[in-house]
C-alpha cells in the first residue's frame, strides 16, 4: 500500500522555508496572481468591446494576453494552496497535466510571438498587401497553429513519460516542469532527444524567425524616411526586449533541470519563481508600452 502511495503522488521537495514563511509566500504570490489576472482580462475585454480594435495586432496581443492568463493558472493556484498546506503534494496524473500545460502554453508564447512578428513585417514592409495577406484566416490559421502545434508535440512526450516506471516519488521543484524526468527509473535516451527537438520547433525556429523578420525590418526601413524608422522602432524594439526576456527564461528553466541536483535548494527556487513571476509580468509591460 504504502509503495503504490509513493508511486501515485509525489512531494514537491522545491519549496524553502515553507512553514516558516508560507503566508509571506502566500501574500506576495496570491497579489501577483491577481494582478496578472485583472490587468490582462481588462485588455482582453477592451480589445473584445471594441471592435475598432478588431486588427490582427490587436487579436495577437489579445491572445497573447488570455496565454499568459492560462499559464499562469496552470502554477498559481496549486503553488498557493500549497504554501498553506502542512504538506506540499501532487498526484503524479495531475502533476503530468501540470508539465503539458506549462510546456504547451510556454511553446505557445514563442510561436505568437513569431505570428506578431509576421504581422508587423507585412504592415510595415508590404503595406498596401497588408488586408490581403492577413486575412482573417490567416490570423486564425497562424492562432491556430500557435496553440496546437506545441499542445501536439507536447502531449507526445506526456504519453511517453506516463508509461515509464517510477523509482523516486520526491520532486525537486515547486511545481512539475522537467524535473519530472528524474523520476524515473531509467534515463530514457529517445525521450530527451525527442523533447530536444521539441525545444527547437517551439522555441529557437521561432526565435530565428522573429530575428530574421525584424532584422529585414530594419534593413528596409533605414532607407526610408525618419517617421517610417520611428514607428518601426517603437513596434519592434519592445517586441525584441520581451522576447529576449522569454528566451533567457527558457533557459534557466532548462538549465534548471541540467544542473537541479549541483544547485543549491534556494538558488532553483529563486530562478524557478523567476521563470513564473517575470514571464507574465514581462507580456504586461509590454502592453503598458504599446
Amino acid at each position: 500500500m504504502e509503495a503504490e502511495l509513493n508511486v501515485t503522488y509525489l512531494t514537491l521537495g522545491g519549496h524553502v522555508e515553507v512553514v516558516k514563511y508560507r503566508y509571506l509566500y502566500f501574500v506576495i504570490m496570491f497579489a501577483v496572481y491577481l494582478l496578472i489576472l485583472c490587468s490582462n482580462s481588462t485588455i482582453i475585454c477592451l480589445i473584445w468591446i471594441h471592435r475598432n480594435l478588431h486588427e490582427p495586432m490587436y487579436i495577437f496581443i489579445a491572445a497573447l494576453l488570455l496565454n499568459s492568463v492560462l499559464f499562469s493558472t496552470t502554477i498559481y493556484p496549486k503553488l498557493l494552496m500549497d504554501f498553506l498546506s502542512e504538506r506540499q503534494i501532487i498526484s503524479y496524473s495531475a502533476c503530468l497535466v501540470q508539465y503539458f500545460l506549462y510546456y504547451s502554453l510556454g511553446g505557445s508564447d514563442f510561436l505568437l510571438l513569431a505570428a506578431m512578428a509576421y504581422d508587423r513585417y507585412v504592415s510595415i514592409c508590404r503595406p498596401l498587401q497588408y488586408p490581403t495577406i492577413m486575412s482573417r484566416t490567416t490570423v486564425s490559421a497562424l492562432l491556430a497553429l500557435a496553440w496546437l502545434l506545441p499542445a501536439c508535440q507536447v502531449a507526445a512526450a506526456v504519453v511517453v513519460i506516463s508509461k515509464l516506471e517510477i523509482c523516486s516519488s520526491t520532486l525537486g521543484s515547486v511545481f512539475c516542469r522537467n524535473s519530472v524526468h528524474r523520476l524515473h527509473c531509467v534515463s530514457f535516451r529517445v525521450l530527451s532527444v525527442y523533447s530536444l527537438v521539441v525545444l527547437v520547433n517551439v522555441a529557437l525556429l521561432p526565435v530565428c524567425f522573429i530575428l530574421f523578420t525584424y532584422t529585414k525590418i530594419f534593413i528596409i526601413t533605414y532607407h526610408s524616411c525618419g517617421a517610417v524608422r520611428k514607428k518601426a522602432a517603437e513596434t519592434c524594439l519592445p517586441h525584441l526586449l520581451v522576447l529576449l526576456s522569454f528566451s533567457s527564461l527558457c533557459a534557466f528553466d532548462v538549465i534548471i533541470g541540467q544542473l537541479e541536483s549541483d544547485l543549491p535548494k534556494t538558488v532553483r527556487l529563486i530562478m524557478t519563481l523567476q521563470v513564473i513571476l517575470y514571464h507574465p509580468l514581462l507580456i504586461q509591460l509590454y502592453m503598458d508600452y504599446k
